[in-house]
Protein backbone atom coordinates (compact mmCIF):
# COMPACT_ATOMS: atom_id res chain seq x y z
CA UNK A 1 0.00 0.00 0.00
CA UNK A 2 1.54 3.46 -0.69
CA UNK A 3 0.80 6.45 1.16
CA UNK A 4 0.14 10.35 0.55
CA UNK A 5 3.68 11.58 1.32
CA UNK A 6 4.54 9.09 -1.72
CA UNK A 7 2.02 10.08 -3.62
CA UNK A 8 2.77 13.24 -3.53
CA UNK A 9 6.70 12.33 -4.12
CA UNK A 10 5.50 10.75 -7.11
CA UNK A 11 3.97 13.97 -8.46
CA UNK A 12 7.34 16.18 -7.56
CA UNK A 13 9.73 13.80 -9.44
CA UNK A 14 6.98 13.72 -12.32
CA UNK A 15 6.63 17.83 -11.88
CA UNK A 16 2.84 16.59 -12.25
CA UNK A 17 -0.14 18.81 -10.69
CA UNK A 18 -2.97 17.23 -8.84
CA UNK A 19 -5.06 17.79 -12.14
CA UNK A 20 -2.28 15.88 -14.47
CA UNK A 21 -1.97 12.98 -12.61
CA UNK A 22 -6.03 13.28 -12.42
CA UNK A 23 -6.36 12.86 -16.13
CA UNK A 24 -3.45 10.19 -16.29
CA UNK A 25 -5.31 7.55 -13.67
CA UNK A 26 -8.75 8.96 -15.25
CA UNK A 27 -9.85 9.80 -12.18
CA UNK A 28 -11.31 12.71 -10.65
CA UNK A 29 -9.23 15.69 -9.27
CA UNK A 30 -11.35 16.24 -5.93
CA UNK A 31 -10.38 12.48 -5.67
CA UNK A 32 -6.68 12.87 -5.63
CA UNK A 33 -6.73 16.23 -3.03
CA UNK A 34 -8.90 14.12 -0.72
CA UNK A 35 -5.99 11.11 -1.14
CA UNK A 36 -2.80 13.67 -0.40
CA UNK A 37 -4.72 15.89 1.92
CA UNK A 38 -4.74 12.84 4.69
CA UNK A 39 -1.43 11.65 6.09
CA UNK A 40 -0.42 7.80 5.81
CA UNK A 41 -1.88 4.78 3.77
CA UNK A 42 -4.15 5.98 0.98
CA UNK A 43 -7.59 4.99 1.55
CA UNK A 44 -10.14 4.67 -1.14
CA UNK A 45 -11.74 1.62 -3.74
CA UNK A 46 -8.93 -0.32 -4.50
CA UNK A 47 -9.67 0.34 -8.63
CA UNK A 48 -8.83 4.13 -7.68
CA UNK A 49 -5.43 3.11 -5.93
CA UNK A 50 -4.62 0.37 -9.03
CA UNK A 51 -5.10 3.30 -11.39
CA UNK A 52 -3.07 5.82 -9.81
CA UNK A 53 -0.13 3.37 -9.25
CA UNK A 54 -0.35 2.61 -12.89
CA UNK A 55 -0.35 6.01 -14.35
CA UNK A 56 2.43 7.06 -12.41
CA UNK A 57 4.28 3.98 -12.79
CA UNK A 58 4.07 4.14 -16.26
CA UNK A 59 5.09 7.60 -16.52
CA UNK A 60 8.61 6.17 -14.96
CA UNK A 61 8.19 6.71 -10.98
CA UNK A 62 8.03 3.20 -8.97
CA UNK A 63 7.00 2.63 -5.60
CA UNK A 64 8.71 0.84 -2.53
CA UNK A 65 6.37 0.04 0.32
CA UNK A 66 9.69 -0.38 2.64
CA UNK A 67 9.23 -4.36 3.03
CA UNK A 68 12.82 -4.77 1.19
CA UNK A 69 16.37 -5.30 2.37
CA UNK A 70 17.77 -1.66 1.67
CA UNK A 71 18.00 0.38 4.07
CA UNK A 72 15.15 3.08 4.12
CA UNK A 73 11.26 2.93 4.58
CA UNK A 74 8.45 3.74 2.24
CA UNK A 75 9.56 6.25 -1.35
CA UNK A 76 9.44 6.90 -4.64
CA UNK A 77 11.99 6.32 -7.41
CA UNK A 78 12.59 7.02 -11.02
CA UNK A 79 11.96 3.82 -12.91
CA UNK A 80 12.40 3.09 -16.81
CA UNK A 81 8.57 4.41 -18.30
CA UNK A 82 7.22 0.88 -19.69
CA UNK A 83 7.55 1.01 -23.49
CA UNK A 84 11.15 3.04 -23.89
CA UNK A 85 14.46 2.15 -24.09
CA UNK A 86 17.27 2.66 -22.05
CA UNK A 87 19.54 4.99 -23.99
CA UNK A 88 23.09 3.66 -24.54
CA UNK A 89 24.96 5.74 -26.33
CA UNK A 90 29.09 4.85 -25.06
CA UNK A 91 30.64 7.74 -26.92
CA UNK A 92 28.86 9.36 -23.49
CA UNK A 93 29.54 7.16 -21.29
CA UNK A 94 32.21 8.24 -18.37
CA UNK A 95 34.84 6.14 -17.40
CA UNK A 96 36.80 6.84 -13.91
CA UNK A 97 40.15 5.93 -13.87
CA UNK A 98 40.00 4.23 -10.16
CA UNK A 99 37.48 1.75 -12.04
CA UNK A 100 39.53 0.48 -14.78
CA UNK A 101 42.96 0.65 -13.45
CA UNK A 102 44.06 -2.24 -10.69
CA UNK A 103 46.18 -0.01 -7.91
CA UNK A 104 46.44 -2.87 -5.79
CA UNK A 105 50.11 -4.61 -5.25
CA UNK A 106 50.72 -7.69 -7.48
CA UNK A 107 49.43 -10.90 -5.53
CA UNK A 108 46.82 -8.98 -3.92
CA UNK A 109 42.95 -9.64 -4.51
CA UNK A 110 41.76 -13.09 -5.11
Amino acid sequence: MITSEQLRAARALLRWEQKDLADAARVSLPLIQELEAVPGQLKTQGRAIDAIINAVHSAGVSFFDGDYSSPGGPGVRFSRPSGSSLDTNEDETIQYREFFENDAPPGAGG
